[in-house]
């Protein structure tokens, strides 16, 4: 049974690992405020969640994981609310998101008349 658990909380740590690294990477990558604070939002919320929880099975029944609870909770709560806040404040600074080009404005272009 302590094997069982061991892999599953190793599991659990590596995944969180992944996603807090995957995460980091967007934060490089993507390209506007938006879609990098959906990244460091998926670094607290998956990727702390993730690591905490796989600590916590480590630990057992202890101190230490009522207060990774705590913290697991506190987590939850928190980044949705400050990454709304964020982009709200984004939003109402001016900053606009990049969209994809989908490609259906080239069609009406073409369909259009040129004005030459």
């Amino acid at each position: 049974m302590a094997m069982i658990i061991d892999i599953l909380s190793w599991a659990l740590i590596v995944t969180g690992g992944a996603f807090c690294l995957i995460g980091g990477l967007g934060m490089l990558r993507l390209p506007d405020v938006y879609a990098r604070m959906h990244a460091a939002g998926i670094i607290d919320t998956a990727g702390a969640g993730l690591l905490s929880v796989g600590l916590m099975l480590q630990a057992g029944f202890t101190l230490v994981t009522v207060k990774l609870l705590l913290i697991v909770v506190f987590i939850l709560f928190t980044s949705p609310v400050s990454t709304h806040a964020l982009a709200q404040s984004a939003l109402g600074t001016g900053v606009k998101p990049i969209l994809a080009d989908t490609g259906d404005n080239d069609k009406n272009r073409e369909d259009e008349p040129s004005k030459t």
